[in-house]
């Protein structure tokens, strides 16, 4: 008999009724140091207060309104995310994946109003845009399609760094290449700088937009406000989720003028994006790790984390095989079956979230203190131990 939850998660025996900064207090009363984030999401970690104050004053205010009329946090946090970075504009949706149908949306669109015939993305293997029809079918694995078909058509696959089988598919029929900076789901795979670099010439050669997927990697995860900054280079199109409501549900799509252009009035919606709740807290958000002095801590406390788990892939090589990533968006990739790590940890107590590649993954809040560092690390050397 099916449950009343729809069963699409096979979620761990734990239920979490408090939140304190790193930590997740079970409804036993056990405390979890959280490695993961809500996967990435809870940036400034459980119950922050100055959006737990922000989300309230706005609570007593007003919750919704739809996109009829005018919001004044709309306003605000696209002008702070605007002179902030590469785009222009910016469009409010609840979700990483509501943020990637309007970016292949958009990229299709900019191609029609121009009069030409382009549609064709190009996406990578390993990859992950959501789980919408637009989102499945970039990712192309059988994992995320398999029984979804007929598939959104329209998507080219390439091998996550062949670059010969990346110059042999694009051309000038090709509308956009969508990639994460950072792999998340993949396994925290890093693209390499000179890679982006020459991605960002390889669309300019044959005119093909190019979308950066910074849904987990952004807002500040890898010590800069996005990831692709430590490039140099910048997208037409950028998608943005997790972070930037520090766990409240909010995303958006970030795009110069040209890419946009053809998103005209009725072209795209949202019944909640953007509503006054997700604004409150997206400014809150916004005003705090956009400063340098903050992304500066998050470089520093990923030097320091970062540096403790090579020393347990050194001290535990049975069961680590390598840290890869950068800034708080970090991975262990594993000699034993990841699953196992991930279970091993529930028993001291530590949450880390599993990924491709048999890694897992760190991703604590942005604002980890030191001594939960040095405890975090204590746990993780308790979890390799019993392995």
């Amino acid at each position: 008999m099916i449950p009343s939850i729809l069963p699409t998660y096979n979620r761990a025996p734990m239920s979490f009724v408090a939140g304190e900064g790193a930590w997740l207090i079970e409804k036993d009363g056990r405390r979890f140091l959280d490695l993961g984030a809500g996967i990435a999401v809870n940036s400034l970690g459980h119950a922050n207060p100055d959006l737990v104050a922000a989300l309230t004053e706005q609570a007593g205010k007003l919750w919704h309104t739809s996109n009829l009329y005018e919001i004044p946090g709309q306003q605000e946090l696209a002008d702070r995310l605007v002179d902030a970075t590469f785009a222009d504009t910016v469009f409010f949706t609840n979700s990483g994946t509501e943020a990637c149908e309007l970016a292949v949306k958009m990229a299709r669109k900019h191609w029609f109003e121009k009069g030409e015939d382009r549609f064709e993305i190009i996406a990578f293997t390993g990859s992950f845009h959501g789980r919408s029809a637009a989102g499945i079918a970039a990712a192309g694995s059988e994992k995320m399609t398999k029984g979804f078909g007929p598939l959104l058509p329209g998507f080219t696959h390439v091998a996550f760094g062949d670059h010969e089988g990346l110059r042999a598919a694009l051309n000038d029929k090709t509308a956009a290449v969508i990639i994460e900076p950072i792999q998340g789901e993949g396994g925290i795979i890093p693209v390499p700088d000179q890679c982006l670099k020459g991605l960002r010439d390889a669309c300019d050669a044959v005119g093909a937009l190019l979308i950066f997927d910074e849904v987990q990697c952004g807002m500040g995860r890898t010590g800069k406000l996005f990831a692709h900054e430590w490039s140099g280079v910048t997208p037409d199109i950028m998608m943005v989720a997790k972070g930037i409501g520090g766990g409240f549900p909010l995303g958006a799509v970030l795009a110069t003028e040209a890419a946009a252009v053809g998103m005209t009035a009725g072209s795209h919606g949202s019944t909640y994006g953007g509503n006054p709740l997700a604004m409150a807290v997206g400014n809150a958000v916004m005003k705090i790790v956009a400063d340098d002095a903050f992304l500066a801590e998050v470089n520093r406390k990923s030097g320091a984390m970062r540096q403790g788990l090579e020393g347990l892939v050194a001290n535990h090589p049975d069961v680590f095989e390598a840290v890869r990533g950068a800034g708080l968006m970090l991975g262990l990739k594993c000699k034993v079956p990841n699953t196992d790590v991930v279970k091993a940890g529930y028993d001291a107590q530590i949450l880390t979230v599993p990924a491709g590649d048999n890694a897992i993954r760190i991703l604590p809040p942005l604002n980890i203190p030191d001594e939960d560092i040095s405890e975090a690390l204590r746990r993780l050397d308790q979890v390799a131990a019993s392995l």
